[in-house]
């Protein structure tokens, strides 16, 4: 707002209305420019219609601290219907493909259904 006010009382902007700015308010311009939109509301409807539909996969490490198994990855599967997690703990990342692969083969026996979708960051 002192630049503002230096400006508008030495007339160095064409058109710059000769105001006193208040020092502590921020310009309109200042003020939509900090806006933040709000929070999109929690969907308490499942999406899915039966289990194994859709995963929800996450990969992450490597943590700080080793497992008891000497690995410092983690590769997460949600069900999105069930909300039912999984969690394998991996020595490396190009091991992820093979983990799930022998997981995927485990519920789709224990569940007696297929897989239809799977979902990670990268969708």
């Amino acid at each position: 707002m002192h630049h503002l006010n230096r400006l508008a009382s030495k007339a160095l902007v064409i058109g710059l209305p000769k105001l006193k700015f208040k020092r502590d308010r921020l310009c309109e311009a200042c003020q939509k420019g900090k806006q933040t939109k709000s929070s999109f509301k929690q969907l308490n409807v499942v999406s899915t219609s039966r289990p194994l539909e859709l995963l929800h996969i996450d990969l992450f490490g490597p943590s700080r601290t080793m497992s008891l198994g000497g690995n410092y990855y983690g590769l997460v599967v949600v069900d999105d219907y069930s909300h039912f997690t999984w969690t394998l703990f991996i020595a490396t990342k190009d091991e992820a493909y093979h983990a799930f692969k022998r997981l995927a083969k485990v519920i789709q026996n224990e569940r007696n259904c297929g897989i239809s979708a799977i979902k990670s960051d990268h969708e």
